[in-house]
């Protein structure tokens, strides 16, 4: 199974990112389990033009590291997102990639070309991973309809998408004294992997 995992805030190695590790090594756990981590700070992710042209080509007319993201969104099993909260959405690098998703909307729905292998379709995980520095009920509220975009428009269904997020922790590294925040992100790699053997066998 492949699973591509996007660490999206531009602080490395911070609260987010240490979560999305932790599933990940759980993940990594299960001999039939590949992952390819990218960090959104190291990669070229210009903005979306809104020029439209993906509407006729299906193809994005920039050229960047989109060309290459595209490919493995596709070919992936299982995709996780890790993107922090900032001003009370999802942070700038995420949404980037988020709107580079422009051109599988076009795809999908003007072209009408399908996104995934017909052997993919609906047989597909996605997980948003979130840290928020504070702890109002509704800090997470402006980052979920984007990301619900980004897996809707990556051809995985709603109910095929799983959350953790752990508000309560600023400081970098705050998220490793968090009393649950680490096996609830191993135990959460497990389940996403279980299902995954689950939708294949069916």
């Amino acid at each position: 199974m492949k699973i591509l995992a996007f660490a999206g805030s531009p602080r490395r190695h911070g609260n987010s990112e240490t979560l999305l590790d932790w599933v990940l090594e759980s993940m990594g756990e299960e001999s039939d389990v590949e992952i390819q981590k990218i960090a959104l700070t190291e990669v070229n992710i210009n903005p979306c033009r809104g020029c439209n042209a993906c509407e006729v080509t299906g193809r994005c007319v920039q050229r960047d590291d989109m060309d290459r993201i595209n490919d493995l969104l596709l070919e992936a099993d299982g995709i996780v997102l890790a993107a922090p909260i900032f001003c009370m959405s999802i942070n700038a690098q995420a949404k980037a990639l988020i709107d580079r998703m422009q051109v599988h909307r076009s795809r999908k729905y003007v072209l009408r070309l399908p996104l995934v292998p017909p052997e993919k379709v609906g047989r597909r995980m996605g997980v948003f991973l979130s840290t928020a520095g504070q702890t109002w009920e509704n800090v997470f509220d402006g980052a979920l309809p984007p990301v619900r975009c980004f897996f809707h428009l990556a051809a995985v269904r709603d109910q095929d998408v799983r959350y953790l997020m752990i508000s309560g922790v600023d400081g970098k590294g705050e998220i490793v004294q968090h009393p649950t925040a680490r096996e609830q992100a191993r135990q959460l790699g497990k389940d996403v992997i279980g299902r995954l053997r689950e939708m294949k066998a069916a």
